[in-house]
């Protein structure tokens, strides 16, 4: 069983148990959230696309801790015109550990199934 996730302008291919770092929520460490923007759940053969989101879905995890990525250095440089110029940045993190899916089921829809077999 997984599921795509979408947070912080990224997405995440989720399983039950998985460890990962994504952009910074808000949250108490030891707390769970909740992250209701999911974009495909699947079980097995069952597999359920959103549209782009699936309506009741939302995968629950818990904040095992913040903390702040390795420093980035921005180098800028320009030759023969004396300028050059340094930065550095520190992207801020939450390390979470997915505990379950909830919300829609993966079974397929009544009205696909029906299609399908008509098809046939």
């Amino acid at each position: 069983m997984y599921a795509v996730i979408k947070t912080g302008g990224k997405q995440y291919r989720v399983t039950p148990g998985l460890r990962l770092k994504v952009e910074k929520l808000t949250g108490d460490v030891g707390s769970d959230v909740t992250i209701d923007q999911v974009l495909v759940l699947a079980d097995g053969e069952n597999v359920t696309i959103g549209a782009p989101l699936i309506a009741g879905a939302s995968v629950t995890a818990k904040v095992l801790s913040h903390g702040r990525g390795d420093k980035v250095m921005i180098f800028k440089f320009r030759r023969r015109k004396h300028y050059r110029k340094t930065q550095g940045h520190r992207q801020s993190y939450t390390e979470i550990q997915i505990a379950d899916f909830g919300g829609a089921s993966t079974k397929p829809a009544k009205a696909k199934a029906a299609k399908a077999k008509a098809a046939e």
